[in-house]
């Protein structure tokens, strides 16, 4: 397909700066059956059935984005300085993470980036961007260095309108964050609270937890005119088997599983087999869906607005159809919906 189908007209005033406060109190659209009907997320619950599942997921954001220097001997001993900033994108050993670095053209392999007080060599740097950064410490003494100074990841259209602030990091952070890894938050979480979720078991719908660990790629727009020729960005993810087996066992009994976020929907359609048998994963998966696919595992989606032209875009219109997902986001625009990481959220009913 063109990705010239997946784009739409959205103001720059749409955009959400700050989550909803109570976050119950954002609002909802529901899509069933190419209907829309305006909800808040409060009224999740009445949308499920007792026997239903809830997946979300439960990684948790670190302060990924660091700011630094990139340091080169010149031939004449002298050296180079330029101010960078690294968005790490995956981690790929103890001492070595994948990332996005601007300006990124003129870094090239043996560079030394100093950040603050923690500092590496890139190691490899790929045609689409990536840079392979080896750090001079590694496992939890890395963590720790990343924590103290990194800052929270924003996503490019909220940091391109105002600075990241102590309030980002609780504001940009799911109730359900437990696994330490991710540089994007599963933004369709953001949405719940404890009353939320004690509202939605007392409905008798069971809670599950996957993790995927979200890397920077979900901001990168798609290039190429053509989808097939977009490259998707890997990501780490895990499937227990406990938690295989408990869907599984969902499915047996007629009960349908909705996914929270577009991240758990893609890692169990990674671990799904073709007749929609979830499997235990652990692993990368860099699954990208466009219409036409043939979902495996989920059955309703619970996610937020997303860009033009993005590969979630074209996620949510293979899930329900890219000519209700263009009515909705019309309608969304039209009746006052916020936007992307901190906007209001919809709930799809798989067509």
């Amino acid at each position: 397909m063109k990705t010239a189908d997946f784009d739409f007209d959205l103001p720059e005033d749409r955009i959400a700066l700050r989550p909803a406060q109570p976050r119950e109190s954002a609002r909802l659209l529901v899509v069933r059956g190419g209907a829309l009907a305006d909800h808040t997320i409060a009224d999740l619950p009445g949308f499920l059935q007792p026997g239903d599942a809830l997946v979300f997921n439960d990684t948790r954001v670190i302060p990924a984005r660091l700011s630094g220097v990139r340091e080169r001997i010149a031939e004449d001993g002298q050296t180079l300085s330029v101010e960078v900033e690294a968005t790490l994108h995956h981690r790929d050993a103890p001492d070595v993470w994948s990332a996005f670095m601007k300006p990124g053209k003129r870094i090239k392999p043996g560079d030394r980036v100093v950040f603050q007080t923690l500092s590496a060599t890139v190691q490899a740097k790929d045609d689409d961007g990536l840079i392979t950064l080896a750090f001079d410490v590694a496992g939890a003494a890395l963590d720790a260095a990343i924590a103290a100074v990194g800052v929270m990841p924003l996503p490019p259209y909220i940091a391109a309108k105002r600075p990241e602030d102590d309030r980002d990091r609780t504001d940009y952070q799911t109730v359900f964050a437990e696994h330490d890894g991710s540089v994007a938050a599963p933004t369709a979480g953001l949405h719940f609270t404890p009353a939320l979720l004690e509202a939605i078991r007392a409905r008798g719908v069971a809670t599950h937890a996957v993790t995927l660990h979200v890397g920077a790629g979900t901001f990168l727009p798609v290039k190429a005119d053509d989808t097939a020729d977009h490259r998707m960005h890997s990501e780490w993810g895990e499937v227990s088997a406990a938690t295989a087996d408990a869907l599984n066992a969902v499915r047996a009994a007629g009960g349908r599983i909705v996914c929270v976020g577009t991240t758990s929907l893609r890692l169990l359609e990674s671990a799904a087999t073709p007749d929609g048998v979830i499997q235990p994963f652990h692993g990368d998966t860099a699954i990208f869906i466009t219409p036409g696919y043939a979902f495996r595992a989920a059955d309703v989606l619970m996610t937020n607005f997303h860009l033009p032209k993005s590969t979630l875009f074209m996620l949510v219109s293979a899930f329900a159809g890219l000519e209700t997902m263009k009515a909705a986001y019309a309608h969304a625009v039209a009746t006052g919906y916020r936007f992307y990481s901190y906007g209001d959220g919809s709930l799809l009913f798989r067509s």
